[in-house]
């Protein structure tokens, strides 16, 4: 009798939806682990296999009921090509592309430039700013309170393209750009080699947290005062895939987990 009613459903079923694709939520399941893309080597996101993006990448896969399968991988020349490479089709040395991207900016040029992609889901508000210690340069209204004085930045990077250029290379001879990166930036602040540090804010909190000889203020150019948002990435035809992890970054969000693993990383939660 049961197999005569399963035959009976299946021919009253719509031919179409018999030889439906399984979804991607789906074949992730089937499959049986999450697959997370994370950039190498950015601090405090991702160093070694620590940071704030794989403790995110950890428990979105929780909120999915998967393990996890961490995807590090250097950044390419633009962020385009990390598209392409983590997102929708994979890289020609044979890695990806993962499930989902993180540390994607959540930016409208970039969605109209892939449109194989869907840029959603934010976490968190990034923004350029500069560190000072405050009994070399009490005050901070504009650079030229740092007149005479050193500032650390990293020199192939957006803090150290701005710093080169503000004010058409005003401040160009104080800057010192050999720095990889904002944290290497505010280490040379620490040691007092500089008066101050330029970098992201999440760089120089993670290494001046909770020290009051310091202070970190958004760079004093208008246009970069309100930063830029980061999110995830998936392909464009995953939808489920992305309602899911929408809906397991709201939860990390509101319960207040979102931001106990900024804390972790030393870093202030700014909502999106």
């Amino acid at each position: 009798m049961a197999s005569a009613v399963a035959a009976l459903a299946a021919a009253a079923t719509p031919a179409w939806a018999q030889n439906a694709e399984p979804s991607a939520l789906d074949k992730i399941r089937a499959r049986g682990r999450l697959v997370v893309g994370v950039y190498n080597d950015m601090p405090p996101f991702n160093v070694g296999g620590q940071g704030i993006d794989v403790d995110l990448a950890g428990a979105l896969a929780k909120a999915l009921g998967l393990p996890l399968s961490l995807l590090p991988f250097n950044a390419d020349e633009n962020m385009n090509d990390d598209l392409r490479n983590l997102v929708w089709k994979g890289h020609y040395l044979g890695f990806g592309p993962a499930d989902v991207l993180l540390h994607v900016p959540v930016d409208r040029p970039l969605m109209a430039e892939n449109p194989r992609v869907n840029i959603f889901a934010p976490y968190f508000r990034e923004r350029i700013v500069v560190a000072r210690d405050l009994q070399a340069v009490p005050r901070m209204d504009s650079l030229d309170d740092f007149a005479g004085k050193r500032i650390a930045v990293p020199g192939q990077s957006l803090a150290g393209w701005l710093m080169i250029g503000a004010e058409s290379g005003k401040y160009r001879e104080q800057l010192l750009t050999k720095w990889k990166d904002g944290v290497e930036a505010g280490q040379a602040l620490l040691r007092g080699e500089v008066a101050g540090a330029a970098g992201m804010a999440s760089e120089l909190e993670s290494v001046f947290a909770g020290n009051a000889r310091y202070a970190i203020e958004p760079l004093p150019v208008p246009r970069m005062r309100d930063g830029w948002a980061v999110g995830l990435a998936v392909k464009r035809e995953a939808t489920d895939l992305a309602q899911a992890l929408q809906a397991a970054i709201n939860q990390l969000a509101e319960s207040g987990e979102l931001g106990r693993l900024f804390a972790k990383g030393k870093v202030a939660w700014r909502k999106p």
